[in-house]
């Protein structure tokens, strides 16, 4: 690949006193020195969109706001995207629902790992993300990590994972960027 893939760690919390920055801190730490793959993080607390707004459904294309028309350029921009997510009441933050239904295209033919966290390790939030990445026609990687805020953090939330969960993370990622050279390929394969 000629040029490295461009990966999102979307940060879906956006509650005061969240885990999530730190959760995708500890996920940044494991992208170091990875040569196929670029990362930058995006906390939907910092992307300005409201509940849902926009008069067509996403699979119109059709963005009338300024805040959808900035959200769409930003995912377009990424190949890849690993979502940081705990888990709130079995599901996940109606924030990252909200930031997921704004579009449709620009998610299309991308690929996802999914980092979920709670106080059983978020497993059902990753399910319920899953239908919706599903639906977007992004493909999710079987790898993920599933984090406990009993067994992972110590009290004060910092991070402290069990000695297995780096290394679930690094298959975690290169899996993300092994199908992400894969759907890039299948991208830029279907004429315009």
């Amino acid at each position: 690949m000629s040029t490295p893939l461009k990966i999102a760690v979307v940060i879906a919390s956006s509650r005061p006193e969240r885990a999530g920055p730190t959760v995708a801190d500890w996920v940044m730490e494991g992208t170091r020195n990875r040569q196929s793959a670029t990362y930058e993080l995006v906390d939907l607390a910092r992307q300005d969109l409201p509940n849902l707004d926009e008069p067509e459904p996403a699979s119109s294309g059709t963005y009338t706001r300024a805040h959808t028309q900035a959200w769409a350029a930003r995912v377009a921009a990424f190949d890849a995207f690993v979502f940081v997510t705990p888990e709130y009441n079995h599901g996940i933050p109606g924030q990252l629902k909200n930031a997921l239904d704004f579009l449709y295209a620009e998610w299309n033919d991308k690929v996802a790992g999914i980092v979920c966290y709670g106080s059983n390790g978020g497993f059902r939030a990753a399910e319920q993300l899953k239908l919706s990445l599903n639906e977007l026609q992004v493909a999710v990687v079987r790898a993920q990590v599933e984090l406990s805020t009993y067994d992972d953090m110590d009290p004060s939330g910092a991070m402290s994972p069990r000695e297995y969960q780096s290394a679930k993370r690094r298959t975690m990622l290169a899996a993300v960027e092994r199908w992400g050279g894969a759907m890039r390929r299948l991208r830029e394969s279907v004429p315009a």
